[in-house]
């Protein structure tokens, strides 16, 4: 088949959760089949990055776009009815190259990657597409409402009714929706929209994410997330108010590291604080999550899988994670991982793990075997195959039945 494949971060290097998914589906669909991506790189350094994914596919389409431009996109939109976002992920320049393509040759299957760029193909009838939202975007900005002060709580609370409007008007305009986690699907099921929908995890890559056989320091827990990112910015902030503190009571040379890109300056501020450690950009995670005891996930705000979950426990490193955050994981609480949501459950779940080695041990070794079994690759890619399968069917079928 010829697939045109359109995604709102380029995928390459697949370094971060936006990328690593729809790389992932780039690299199995073509093995088999003819791909073109589309999708828009955020300057000229992510441009040259990008352009190493020629390998990986059969082509590939650019829109380079600047951020300043972009965000008055976004302010442009804000007295109308489409949503901000729509702003953001739109290039005129990518939505000429996505047009000229569709003049020019003939696709069988039009896969789009995240709702924002879903407006770049919403016009075509011809040809199946499925929308893979991934996560529901509208909730996280709605869910963003509890934890933001006014005014910023109103556009926010705007953005995300706007959002939701839109997920379910091109949603219709789909053959097929899909998303990463069956909470997330279940929540596009609740749209009613009536269009066929399903989800498919993702998966790790456990060969590159694996256990190095090294010691690991017990008194040493970590957190890894982009730090310009509000829901890991909201995690440690009350993570070293609320829970923190509980710990070096119990363990005064606890050491706590702030692993992530792009730390803002209220972050980069918590490195003052007893045992804390805000390293900023690193040229890789895995070093810093295999010396710690436990990775923690306290996150209050998350939708869909949370990448790094998946990774620590793929390196069999136990994580401690919020009960939101968990349920982007198929794996079970206190079996695979262990949950928490008030500071003393996380304290004392963090303190399980790293006063009890033969507990950090089982929980190691269940985690890793979790990963290796409900979120590898090549097990989603398979449900992802008879997704694309159950599309082009209904497809033909209702072709067949209007003529």
């Amino acid at each position: 088949m010829k697939i045109l494949y359109v995604c709102h971060r380029f995928p390459f290097p697949p370094k971060r959760g936006g990328k690593i998914r729809p790389f992932n589906m780039i690299r199995h669909l073509s093995q088999n089949h003819q791909v073109t991506v589309c999708s828009l790189a955020r300057s000229e350094a992510e441009a040259e990055e990008g352009r190493g994914i020629a390998p990986h596919c059969e082509r590939f389409e650019m829109g380079v776009v600047s951020n300043p431009i972009q965000m008055l996109r976004m302010v442009a939109r804000l007295p109308t009815m489409e949503p901000s976002s729509m702003g953001y992920f739109y290039s005129p320049d990518l939505a000429a190259k996505v047009n000229a393509l569709l003049a020019s040759e003939q696709f069988d299957l039009i896969f789009v990657h995240c709702s924002s760029v879903a407006q770049y193909v919403s016009h075509v009838r011809d040809i199946p597409k499925i929308l893979d939202f991934g996560d529901m975007d509208s909730q996280k900005w709605l869910e963003y409402v509890n934890y933001k002060p006014f005014p910023l709580k109103a556009g926010y609370w705007l953005e995300g009714s706007k959002m939701e409007r839109e997920e379910k008007r091109l949603a219709r305009l789909f053959n097929l929706c899909t998303a990463t986690t069956r909470a997330e699907w279940e929540t596009l099921e609740s749209y009613s929209t009536g269009v066929s929908s399903d989800w498919f995890p993702n998966g790790v890559d456990a060969d590159f994410f694996k256990p190095d056989g090294e010691g690991y320091d017990s008194d040493t827990i970590s957190f890894i997330g982009r730090m310009d990112y509000y829901p890991n910015q909201e995690a440690m902030f009350r993570f070293c108010e609320q829970i923190w503190p509980l710990l070096r009571a119990k363990r005064p040379e606890m050491k706590l590291l702030i692993v992530g890109a792009d730390p803002i300056p209220a972050v980069i501020k918590l490195g003052e604080l007893p045992g804390v450690t805000v390293t900023g950009s690193v040229p890789d995670v895995r070093p810093y999550i295999l010396r710690s005891a436990a990775m923690v996930a306290p996150l209050n705000i998350a939708r869909g899988t949370q990448n790094k979950i998946l990774e620590a426990m793929a390196m069999g490193v136990p994580v401690v994670s919020s009960s939101i955050a968990a349920g982007g994981v198929d794996a079970q609480g206190e079996e695979h991982f262990l949950v928490a949501d008030t500071p003393m459950q996380y304290a004392d779940a963090i303190l399980r793990l790293v006063e009890q080695p033969a507990e950090r041990e089982r929980l190691s070794r269940a985690g890793r075997e979790r990963m290796l079994s409900h979120h590898a690759w090549p097990r989603s890619m398979e449900r992802l195959d008879g997704i694309i399968e159950r599309c082009l069917t209904e497809f033909r079928g209702n072709k067949e039945t209007s003529q």
